[in-house]
Formats: structure tokens, C-alpha cells, sequence
């Protein structure tokens, strides 16, 4: 099996921190208290969780692959790695976007809560999953800029 090193280095970098962003990051922050253990969760709504997070992880082992082995059409399977990442962050700002029409909230009381900004009191407090999911999709547009 070829491994895919020299052509697009940079793409390659930037398009695997995306990749592991919503594939592995969403594993060790989902399967907890917060979310998948969670005794205040309806066991459906854990059901759904795991599920997402388990669905996201395979994306990403194929998306990996697309990304650094070799194979035909080099390009074409970067910008399909691209896709996959851009599918997974998409839905979650669709999903934020579209809170008031099912009533979402960003977090629970007991969940991740949003921390004081680095910027300063006048920035306000950050949502824990706006901000890595907007550093990640910054990372993803930068694969795919450098592709």
C-alpha cells in the first residue's frame, strides 16, 4: 500500500486536522457525561449520539484514506475528503442556524458551558462547539484552498 507523502503536503496537513476534528475530537468530547452517559438524556437522545459519533469516526477512516494513500486521481480524492469534512461542519451550522425552528439550545446546565473569550470581557463568553468547529472549518477552507 502506497503512501501518498510529497504532492499537496500542505492540503494533506490541513485536511487531516480537519478530519480528525470532527472524527476523533468528537469521540473523547461526546462518550461521557456530557453527552452519551449522560442520565439526564432521554436513552434515545443517547442512542442518537453515539450513533453520530460513531458514523463521524468511519467518515474520517475513509476520509484518511482518500487523504494519505496513494491511488488514482490524487486531487479529485483531496476534494472529496474536503466534501466529507465540509458535510460534517455544514450540518452542525445548519443545525445552530436553525435552533429556533425545533427549539435547540448550544448546551446543557450540565453539559460543556461556554467559557470567557480570549479576546476579553467585551467579546463576551464562546460556545465550546462554535469555536472548535469554526477552527476546524478554517483549517478544512485552508486544505482545500491549498489542494
Amino acid at each position: 500500500m502506497e503512501i501518498a507523502y510529497q504532492d499537496h503536503l500542505l492540503a494533506r496537513i490541513l485536511l487531516t486536522i480537519a478530519t480528525l476534528g470532527y472524527g476523533f475530537v468528537t469521540i473523547k468530547a461526546d462518550f461521557n457525561a456530557t453527552h452519551a452517559t449522560n442520565p439526564l438524556w432521554t436513552p434515545h437522545a443517547r442512542f442518537h449520539v453515539v450513533w453520530q459519533v460513531l458514523s463521524y469516526f468511519g467518515v474520517a477512516l475513509i476520509a484518511l484514506g482518500l487523504i494519505w494513500l496513494g491511488g488514482p486521481m490524487p486531487v479529485e480524492r483531496l476534494y472529496l475528503a474536503g466534501g466529507l469534512a465540509a458535510a460534517m461542519y455544514g450540518g452542525f451550522f445548519a443545525a445552530l442556524f436553525a435552533r429556533p425552528l425545533y427549539g435547540g439550545t448550544l448546551y446543557d446546565e450540565n453539559g460543556y458551558l461556554p467559557f470567557q473569550s480570549p479576546l476579553g470581557a467585551a467579546a463576551g463568553r464562546w460556545d465550546v462547539n462554535v469555536t472548535a468547529f469554526t477552527l476546524m472549518s478554517a483549517f478544512l477552507v485552508g486544505g482545500l484552498v491549498a489542494v
